[in-house]
């Protein structure tokens, strides 16, 4: 057998990103020459990564491989499955694949990049066949909180490498659009090798609730609300926006939209018949005044209590067109994202000390898009997958999903909890682990693009805890003296009005060390600069138990 075939007969899978954190979901299945990429999300950056906006998964080895990508598979229109595309795209310019409502937001996203004009982008349904030659592409349909959700089945020679997407079991979906058990049964009958599963809720017992259950408490809540209702949610829940204007419509109630994002989704998912809306329910923000406040209804970004989202700015009263005030009834229809919980706790509390009502957490009006204990399982046991990988969630979210998988008689030498990278290679239907690809986070700030690493980071984060001290002095090289200077600026360290001495007793020091140096004919700036800066840090760490980031300034005339 040459090589070329033994290449073609084996199968490699690998995460770049989505597996031991929440967010930038990518899967790559990589089936002899062809390599297949499941999703290309982002990750809101971490309390740790001062100033960053995004993370987006390092996709070095797919760029040094860019001729066998044969695209880019969406499964559906979540910013952590498809937010990283205008990035990745521009490195690695492949065809993209998604149903009718995933793709109406990647153009979007295009649009705004502009890369709608280079992306070759290919509508697909739950029903698509997709022939790679020897290898095939198909759907089946999902439940989850936006519509068009689908599940990805790689179909290889060995067998077929099943992506779940995000999912849960919803008996009584708003869309009237269930669960593709038939398309499941059929995957299973032909043979999955292996599946990679959504583990976000694995840790939870039970079924996860029905989206409809959320609108009779919705309904619930704007029958009873006295003034004006003020609702946030995720802007890409298509489903509880669809509740929200169902609910306004039976309390004539008229909705205004706020936040970008927000009427973004409205106005493209209303354009594709993924929302129902009477056109005359929709009024401007400046209109507002023009209704009595039980005739109102607030559609807004914020769930997650993010600084800049319009539910943010009209707790802190920084929105320009409106204050709550204590007759709203203010619910917030998400919980939040890990990680995110002390912001959403902030943003309750400064709700509440408005007065108003704030209907959050203990009432039913959110539930989950994933899957909860089992609905996991029943996925498991229908799909009978040889080889188990959970995926899409955080290390201790995969180990829950492990269990679930030996519960219901998956092999545990076939359970595979992967870190990002790690490849586990498929050959003659038997599974190893082989070595690692590049995989990691690449940081997004302003227009930079991976050009922030942990050095830049640690500066930021000592910057932040103690300040900067910047000491500037010019030297004569002709006569080896101090012409002027030093001058000590301080930033984020001391109030300098009430350090004077502080300051004055560190300009002598510096003084005093160059003095020294130019004694002893030092004249290499790098030895004065470190001397400086030893001698300053060992002197404020003494006085004030901080240490400054120090920053030598030598000019020379």
């Amino acid at each position: 057998m040459t090589t070329k075939q033994q290449n073609s007969d084996k199968v490699r899978v690998f995460a770049l990103g989505g597996i031991g954190e929440i967010g930038k979901n990518m899967y790559v299945v990589e089936a002899g020459e062809d390599i297949f990429v499941l999703d290309a999300g982002l990750m809101f950056p971490q309390e740790e990564m001062l100033g960053i906006d995004i993370v987006i998964p390092d996709i070095t080895y797919l760029v040094q491989n860019k001729d066998r990508v044969k695209g880019i598979f969406l499964t559906h229109a979540h910013e952590d499955h498809i937010g990283g595309l205008p990035f990745i795209l521009k490195q690695l310019p492949v065809p993209v694949y998604g149903t009718k409502l995933t793709l109406g937001l990647v153009d979007a996203k295009l649009k705004e990049a502009g890369l709608q004009r280079s992306t070759k982008t290919f509508l697909v349904s739950s029903d698509s066949v997709l022939d790679f030659g020897e290898h095939k592409v198909t759907f089946f349909g999902t439940n989850h909180s936006i519509p068009d959700s689908v599940g990805i089945a790689v179909h290889t020679p060995q067998g077929i490498i099943v992506n779940t997407g995000d999912f849960k079991i919803d008996q009584s979906p708003i869309d009237g659009k269930h669960t593709e058990f038939a398309k499941i049964s059929e995957l299973s009958q032909k043979g999955v090798l292996c599946l990679l599963s959504d583990s976000t809720n694995a840790e939870r017992p039970g079924m996860t609730g029905s989206e409809k259950s959320v609108g009779h408490e919705i309904d619930n809540v704007f029958e009873e609300a006295k003034g004006r209702v003020i609702i946030a949610s995720f802007a890409s829940n298509v489903h509880r926006i669809q509740q929200i204007f169902t609910a306004a419509a039976k309390t004539n109630r008229k909705i205004i939209i706020t936040g970008r994002s927000m009427v973004k989704v409205v106005d493209i998912a209303s354009d594709l018949g993924y929302l129902n809306i009477e056109k005359d329910s929709i009024i401007s923000i400046d209109q507002i005044n023009n209704y009595a406040e039980d005739r109102i209804v607030i559609l807004t970004t914020g769930s997650q209590g993010e600084q800049m989202a319009a539910l943010s700015r009209m707790a802190h009263k920084a929105h320009k067109q409106i204050a709550i005030r204590h007759t709203d009834t203010v619910v917030i229809a998400a919980t939040p994202i890990p990680g995110n919980e002390r912001s959403v706790a902030r943003i309750v509390d400064l709700l509440m000390r408005t007065g108003a009502e704030v209907v959050f957490g203990q009432r039913k009006v959110h539930v989950s898009g994933h899957g909860s204990q089992e609905e996991l399982k029943l996925m498991l046991s229908l799909m009978k997958p040889k080889y188990f990988i959970p995926v899409h969630g955080e290390y201790k979210m995969q180990k829950a999903h492990q269990n679930l998988a030996l519960q219901v008689g998956v092999a545990p030498e076939n359970i595979f909890i992967l870190e990002k990278g790690e490849v586990v290679e498929f050959t003659d239907g038997m599974a190893k682990r082989t070595g690692k690809v590049p995989a990691g986070n690449v940081l997004v700030d302003g227009l930079g693009v991976g050009d922030i690493g942990n050095i830049v980071l640690r500066d930021r984060k000592l910057l932040s805890q103690d300040g900067i001290l910047v000491v500037v002095v010019t030297i004569s090289k002709a006569s080896n003296q101090i012409i002027s200077g030093p001058e000590i600026i301080s930033r984020g360290f001391v109030y300098v009005r009430e350090s004077e001495e502080l300051l004055h007793e560190a300009n002598s020091l510096v003084t005093e060390v160059l003095d020294r140096c130019m004694q002893e004919k030092v004249k290499d700036w790098s030895s004065l600069k470190s001397n400086m800066r030893d001698s300053l840090s060992h002197y404020l760490y003494d006085k004030t138990r901080r240490r400054p980031m120090i920053m030598p300034i030598i000019m020379e005339i």
